[in-house]
């Protein structure tokens, strides 16, 4: 019986030497080609090293390799050859259902006062200016609805140093500054802007609105406390809601308010025993909404007193105030250092393209490889970022055009000031000026009654305010009479009245009318555009001037005096 089994033994040995002799060459010439591969000795160090410590790993790991070659070699699309899935049609059907497919609008239609608004734009034959050409009369109209404050659109050297710059490197660069994007002249506008403010650094974006919806998350990330004003405007609203950062809303300009929130949360912080968190201020220099200018000595005494970084948009600020232009910062005699992030416009302040971000150069370099529009969006053309320190440079040889600026804005706000039909929310020194119609001879007057009837209180959410002062009852409606003096229990009631649909359409249409009369006479102005329903805090109805200095005193002051006396023209009719 033992002998069976051994010779059944050694038969099956002789049967599989050869096989086993076959593998142990096989396994060797792959040893020997494995070890010729480049890295091979750093993978196997890498397999020994884990085996040894965790021989599970090796196994999973090996699961993961099997599981990746299957996934590659398999087909991605799997057809459903039975064809169970699949509605069949013939020719005719589906000859029927292409005829009666009809395509989904890219758009929503046009309301009947968006129609009326957009065939109302004019249209400018040639170069945009100061004084551009209208299509329609073919004459030369005064412009005051660019923002175009330094008066560096259209200058002819700019023109010219742009014409240069084309024809040397192209149009386009090619791809995002941080991958072949960047040229010299880019960098060089970078070093122009940060030696021009005093900062240690700068950064460039393409894009003007999306600068400061870069800069926000960039900085900003989910746990961190964001404190910014209501008013701001809505690059830096869509930068906030990106960031998924705690937002802790102010007072729209109201330092006091911004005090007491500041406070609060550093009550709450203590009482919570909670951790230090990234805090930020987020405020502009002059507001996109109204035109009013921060006080910035003030904000960065509050962001040193509570340990804050201040994030200061200058859109509208830089390269429309200060001495030479240089914004806030000069106004108030501050160093552009103690603000941490310090962001402008080259599309606004310098009538080119993109923005900008200054500060230091932890600020900047952090933002080169976490700023999503730089990453992500090309680079400005160079032709934009020559004619951008164009601009710088004659701001440094020619600081006069701020003089004249402020002299046009005086002229022009001594005209405006002394209409009784307008309120002006602007800041003095602001060449952007918003004119909006007084609550008193708004159309919430005349809409009162209704909006405040028992079947609308629910919209309004108050009852009908309450009656004029004695001295008014006989001269206005009680509406009008409590707006001019308003109480502390009834300026809610009136701010929601002003803002309510039909008041906001109604006082669009009667903007609209004064801007078409001052086209008539050769004045462009132009409403202050507005997303309704999509902003953080609507805003009221308003015009919009931009003051240039390209304009002379007399000039403005006559183009002035045209929208005054169609101010009065119009809104008159409702005294």
């Amino acid at each position: 019986m033992a002998d069976t089994i051994n010779l059944t033994t050694t038969t099956t040995s002789s049967t599989l030497e050869p096989v086993f002799s076959f593998l142990a060459q096989a396994l060797t010439t792959l040893e020997t080609t494995f070890y010729k591969l480049p890295g091979s000795a750093v993978i196997q160090r890498y397999v020994k090293s884990s085996h040894q410590n965790d021989p599970g790993r090796t196994i999973l790991e090996l699961i993961l390799v099997v599981f990746a070659i299957r996934t590659l070699l398999q087909s991605r699309t799997r057809a459903d050859r039975t064809g169970s899935h699949f509605i069949q049609f013939n020719k005719k059907e589906i000859d029927e259902l292409v005829d009666e497919w009809a395509p989904e609008p890219l758009g929503a239609p046009l309301t009947p006062s968006e129609q009326y608004d957009l065939h109302a734009l004019p249209i400018v034959a040639g170069q945009n200016g100061v004084k551009p050409k209208l299509v329609s009369t073919g004459k030369t109209a005064v412009n005051l609805a660019s923002l175009n404050f330094a008066g560096l659109a259209g200058n002819e050297y700019i023109k010219e140093r742009a014409v240069e710059t084309l024809r040397k490197y192209g149009l386009g660069s090619c791809g995002p500054p941080g991958f072949y994007g960047t040229l010299d002249v880019h960098m060089d506008l970078e070093r122009d802007i940060a030696d021009f403010l005093g900062t240690e650094a700068s950064i460039l974006y393409s894009q003007g609105f999306s600068t400061v919806s870069s800069v926000i998350p960039a900085f900003c990330k989910r746990g961190d406390i964001i404190v910014a004003d209501r008013g701001v405007n809505f690059a830096i609203q869509k930068g906030i809601q990106i960031s998924r950062s705690t937002v802790r809303w102010y007072d729209h300009n109201d330092l006091e308010s911004l005090e007491a929130v500041l406070q609060s949360i550093e009550k709450d912080r203590k009482k919570r025993r909670g951790p230090l968190t990234r805090r930020f201020i987020i405020t502009e220099g002059i507001f996109e909404r109204d035109g009013a200018m921060v006080d910035l000595p003030k904000i960065i005494e509050l962001k040193y007193k509570y340990k804050y970084r201040l994030l200061l948009d200058e859109s509208y600020s830089f390269g429309a105030v200060g001495r030479t232009g240089r914004g806030l910062t000069e106004i108030y005699n501050v160093p552009a250092s103690k603000v941490d992030m310090l962001i402008g416009s080259c599309a606004i302040g310098l009538c080119a393209g993109g923005g900008f971000c200054a500060g230091s150069n932890i600020v900047v370099d952090h933002q080169r490889i976490n700023g999503p529009s730089f990453v992500f969006s090309a680079a400005m053309p160079a032709l934009l970022a020559v004619s951008a320190s164009e601009g710088i440079n004659i701001f440094r040889s020619t600081p006069s055009i701020f003089e004249t600026l402020q002299e046009n804005v005086r002229a022009a706000r001594a005209i405006l000031d002394k209409v009784e039909y307008l309120t002006i929310p602007s800041h003095p020194a602001s060449p952007l000026i918003h004119i909006q119609i007084k609550p008193a001879y708004s159309p919430a007057a005349s809409t009162s009654n209704a909006l405040s009837s028992p079947s609308s209180s629910s919209s309004v959410g108050t009852p009908a305010p309450l009656s004029p002062p004695p001295s008014t009852a006989g001269s206005l409606h009680p509406v009008s009479a409590a707006m001019l003096t308003p109480t502390k229990h009834t300026r809610d009631h009136h701010e929601k009245l002003l803002l309510h649909p039909e008041v906001i359409e109604a006082e669009e249409r009667l903007l609209q009318e004064i801007v078409d009369e001052c086209l008539s006479q050769n004045v462009m102005v132009t409403k202050a555009k507005r997303l309704r329903g999509q902003e953080n805090v609507e805003a009221r109805p308003g015009l919009k001037l931009a003051i240039s200095a390209g304009l002379t005193r007399k000039e403005i002051e006559k183009a002035v005096g045209v929208v005054k006396a169609v101010c009065v023209k119009v809104l008159g009719r409702r005294k």
